[in-house]
């Protein structure tokens, strides 16, 4: 026996010096990391600022997401993400690049745009409806839009359908899939592993917990995503269509009718895409570059004269008017989650002292809530709205400004608004709750471990390695059908929608923006511009300047965050290649799963959440 517990003894011992070692690498791994990015920045980086050449082309090659608002990064999550092979990709703000554009229409040293997207993942289409009504501006000035590349995901060729002609490569292709929502179900294997899944919700639509349940989607679910993704791929395809005078039909073909034609251009997808419209010319990458050099002039380097998108962006002089009042704006990006927050989720408290920022500024007149979020904790939806109400209480307006989703806790927070705009495209609605709670008594029981002792009240042997009594069950279910009425009364109240009537189009349904206006759960069809406009008129101000509230970096932070921008970390290992590119996708799915669980801190564990409403 007393070699057994030595033993034991020993393996803790060794796991200890496993972990401190770890610790102390990754400490001095960052250390010598932060070391060589300070040397790059300042001794290596070009001293001069950039400039713009007379006559010149912007490039907009987009390269990274598309962003509400910047993320502020974590030095250690950029070290531990280059172990895992996720170097951080540059974040491009939704707000910066329409603002670009806008800028350089009306700057004579900017002679044209060329599209170059050939790194700009795939992105939500309210987003790039919003970029698109800056092409149409931009191309209204008279300046020419270009669009180059070898191949185009689904979302670099509707923006390149706003151009005046579009190049693709003679190998390329142009590559539309349509959209869909898939998740992975985890029911068997939780099974398998002896993990027990206790769900509580209300709403026959409310799918967000079905992957920890179901192996599969639920009719009610594929109900709801069939009508909502049936209306996003409609107003994709009618875009595209009149972009580029050819009919919508065209692009909705069945597979047999894709097989048909692609046999016609003997398998060739680059004849195919310029042969049913899509592209004007094909050209290899030499081919493009004389022909914009025939049109922006040559710049001595075997190419045209340009300028990219972010050397561009830094010689930027937006005005502000000192005199003017402020209409503020808010962005709530990400999950909600209780507490303060960092950037990229919603903090409850973090958002609620914004507001309040708002609410005790003289100069700000109205506000604008700026909403991208699946919604998440109840409790800290609920803190925000309180927020709003003081808002109003005070005398200042505000206008929710929907931008692709605004769901579930994310219409939560909209509901008190004085207005909601949304675009047709949003995703929103999904009003109602859940809860899960996963106990692991089972397993542990599997494996020889039990637990037992005493307590002194019905809910002191509720745990995740006791499990749920019938009785404690009850009361959860009744704490959540108390939040859904909750919920509901208040947007009944808010909304001035009769509880039956709300009722039919409650129950955690999705719905898009054209039919959350249909329904009254929104006031107007349009974009953050119209919003901005709403506000002030609402707030009866003519001149006014954007004031964006965000929580300040401090100085550490700030300066972490301006070398981030320059360089990125790499230590050399890369877990990802050690996973075939097949499963790569599977990978990454189980790790968003998992990051949406980490987002679950509620107090009373409710959750106002619409994991199903993310597009693919």
């Amino acid at each position: 026996m007393k070699k057994l517990f030595k033993f034991i003894g020993l393996f803790f011992k060794g796991i200890w010096k496993l972990i401190t070692f770890a610790r102390l690498a990754l400490t001095n791994l960052f250390f010598i990391a932060t070391v060589a990015i300070i040397y790059f920045v300042y001794f290596h980086a070009e001293s001069e600022a950039p400039t713009v050449p007379t006559e010149s082309a912007l490039i907009l090659n987009l390269s990274g997401p598309i962003v509400e608002q910047p993320n502020y990064v974590n030095p250690m999550d950029s070290v531990t993400g280059s172990l895992i092979g996720k170097d951080l990709p540059k974040e491009n703000v939704l707000f910066d690049i329409v603002d670009t554009l806008r800028y350089a229409k009306d700057d004579e040293k900017v002679s044209g745009l060329v599209l170059a997207l050939g790194d700009l993942p795939e992105t939500n289409l309210t987003k790039l409806r919003y970029i698109a009504k800056a092409l149409n501006e931009f191309k209204a000035s008279g300046k020419p839009i270009y669009a180059v590349g070898d191949f185009y995901n689904q979302s670099q060729y509707y923006l390149a359908s706003y151009a005046d002609k579009i190049y693709l490569a003679p190998d390329g292709a142009v590559m539309l899939k349509g959209y869909s929502s898939y998740s992975l179900y985890y029911k068997t294997l939780l099974e398998k592993l002896n993990v027990n899944t206790h769900v509580f919700r209300v709403g026959t639509y409310k799918s967000a917990i079905e992957p920890f349940v179901r192996n599969d989607m639920s009719d009610e679910a594929k109900e709801s995503a069939s009508r909502w993704l049936g209306q996003l791929w409609g107003a994709f395809v009618d875009d595209i269509a009149t972009n580029r005078e050819i009919t919508p039909e065209s692009l909705n073909l069945n597979m047999d009718q894709f097989l048909a034609l692609l046999k016609q251009n003997d398998g060739d997808l680059a004849a195919l895409s310029k042969n049913v419209g899509l592209v004007d010319e094909l050209a290899t990458r030499q081919q493009v570059r004389r022909e914009m050099i025939e049109v922006f002039g040559s710049n001595g380097e075997d190419s045209y004269n340009h300028i990219s998108y972010y050397d561009y962006l830094p010689t930027m002089t937006p005005s502000f008017d000192i005199a003017s009042d402020d209409i503020a704006v808010v962005v709530a990006s990400g999950a909600i989650m209780d507490g303060s927050q960092p950037r990229g989720t919603v903090g409850g408290d973090t958002v609620a002292s914004l507001l309040r920022q708002a609410r005790n500024d003289d100069k700000v007149k109205a506000v604008v809530l700026r909403v991208d979020s699946p919604g998440g904790s109840a409790f800290a939806s609920e803190v925000i709205r309180n927020e709003i109400e003081a808002l109003k209480e005070a005398g200042k307006p505000v206008v929710a400004s929907m931008s692709s989703l605004a769901a579930s806790g994310g219409y939560w927070i909209s509901m008190s608004a004085d207005r909601i705009v949304a675009q047709p495209t949003t995703l929103t609605g999904s009003i109602g709750i859940f809860s899960v709670i996963t106990t692991f008594e089972k397993g542990l029981n599997e494996l020889g471990v039990y637990t037992d002792g005493v307590g002194t009240s019905p809910f002191s042997d509720v745990g995740i390695t006791t499990g749920l009594s019938e009785g404690a069950a009850q009361a959860f279910q009744l704490g959540i059908e108390h939040g859904y009425k909750r919920f509901t009364n208040l947007v009944s109240s808010n909304r001035d929608i009769p509880q039956p009537e709300l009722d039919k189009i409650a129950q955690g349904r999705v719905w898009t923006g054209q039919d959350a206006l249909n329904f009254g759960l929104v006031d107007n069809i349009g974009d953050f511009d119209d919003a901005v406009k709403l506000a002030a008129e609402l707030a009866k101000v003519e001149s006014y300047n954007i004031y964006w509230i965000e929580e300040p970096l401090s100085p550490a932070q700030q300066f972490i965050q301006d070398i981030m921008n320059q360089v990125k970390v790499s230590v050399g290992i890369d877990v990802s290649t050690y996973i075939p590119p097949a499963l790569q996708p599977v990978v990454s799915q189980v790790a968003a799963d998992a990051d949406m669980l980490q987002s679950f801190n509620d107090p009373k564990g409710q959750y106002a959440f619409c994991l199903n409403c993310l597009v693919q």
